[in-house]
C-alpha cells in the first residue's frame, strides 16, 4: 500500500461492520481471490518478517524508524498540497521536512510537531479526487493491497513524482531499495494488531474494502475543505494537535 495507507486503513477495521459495503465493485470476484492470495503471501512471508522485526527491535528505535520513513514522503505531500490549492498547507510541510531533516537529526525526532507544525498527509489520488475524480472499481492489487482506479493512477503519479527519489535514486539505488525495504516492513509491523483483526471479521475481504473506502473519502474531504485539520501559520496550534509522530509515523 502507499506510503503510510496501509497501517491507516488496516488500523480501523476492528470498527468496521464486515456487511457495509463502500465502493464500486464490479471484479469481486478477482479481488477476493486476490485478496486471498496476498494474505497467504502475508502470513507465509511479510507477517513473519514484520513480527521478527517487532521482536528483536526496542519499541523507541521502530518509532525513529517510522519517523523517518514518514519524514522522506514529505516533500511528495508537499508538491500535492500545492497542487491541491492549499499553499499554507505546503508551507507547513515544507517547514516540517526541513526542521525534521536538519534539528531533528535526518527526520529522526518530529521536533516541527512541536513547533506547532503538525504532520498530514497528501497524495495524487486524494488531489485527483480534490478536482472531482470519482474513485471508479475497486480493486485489490496482489502485494500492493486496495486501490481504487482513481488512487491507482494517482500511485503511478506518486512514484514517478517523487522528489525523494528524483533526488536519491529509484529502487534501484542502494538508498532506494533501503527506503523501500524500510517502509514495507515499517508499514506492516504498525499495522500488525489491524490484519490480525482481519480473521475475526465475519467477512475479512468486505471489512477491508470498506475500511479502504472510508479512510480515502476522509482524505478527499479534508482535501475540498469538508474537514480543516490543518491551521493556518497565523492561527497556531489547535488545543488537541499531536505534539509527536504515533508508532505509524502518520497523525
Amino acid at each position: 500500500m502507499p506510503e503510510g495507507a496501509a497501517s491507516t486503513v488496516v488500523e480501523s477495521v476492528a470498527q468496521v461492520p464486515a456487511n457495509e459495503q463502500l465502493g464500486y465493485d464490479p471484479l469481486e470476484r478477482v479481488n477476493r481471490a486476490s485478496y486471498g492470495f496476498s494474505m497467504g503471501v502475508d502470513r507465509a512471508f511479510i507477517g513473519p518478517i514484520a513480527r521478527g522485526y517487532m521482536k528483536v527491535t526496542p519499541t523507541p528505535v521502530q518509532h525513529r524508524v517510522s519517523a523517518v520513513v514518514y519524514n522522506l514522503g514529505e516533500p511528495s505531500t508537499a508538491l500535492n498540497d500545492i497542487l491541491q490549492g492549499h499553499p499554507k498547507r505546503m508551507g507547513v510541510t515544507s517547514s516540517r521536512f526541513l526542521i525534521n531533516s536538519t534539528i531533528g537529526l535526518l527526520g529522526l525526532f518530529d521536533v516541527a510537531a512541536k513547533l506547532g507544525l503538525p504532520p498530514h498527509d497528501a497524495d495524487f489520488g486524494q488531489t485527483f479526487g480534490r478536482y472531482g475524480v470519482k474513485a471508479g472499481p475497486y480493486l485489490y492489487v496482489p502485494i500492493m493491497g486496495p486501490l481504487h482506479f482513481r488512487e491507482g493512477v494517482g500511485r503511478v503519479f506518486d512514484f514517478a513524482t517523487d522528489p525523494v527519489a528524483m533526488v536519491g535514486g529509484g529502487w534501484k539505488t542502494t538508498f532506494g531499495a533501503t527506503r523501500l525495504v524500510a517502509q514495507t516492513v515499517d508499514t506492516r509491523s504498525s499495522a500488525d494488531n489491524a490484519f490480525r483483526a482481519l480473521d475475526d471479521s465475519l467477512d475479512p475481504y468486505v471489512a477491508a474494502r470498506s475500511a479502504y473506502g472510508q479512510h480515502r473519502e476522509a482524505l478527499v474531504r479534508d482535501a475540498t475543505g469538508e474537514v480543516q485539520v490543518l491551521p493556518d501559520f497565523d492561527d497556531g496550534p489547535p488545543a488537541n494537535a499531536p505534539a509527536t509522530l504515533s508508532p505509524t509515523g502518520k497523525p
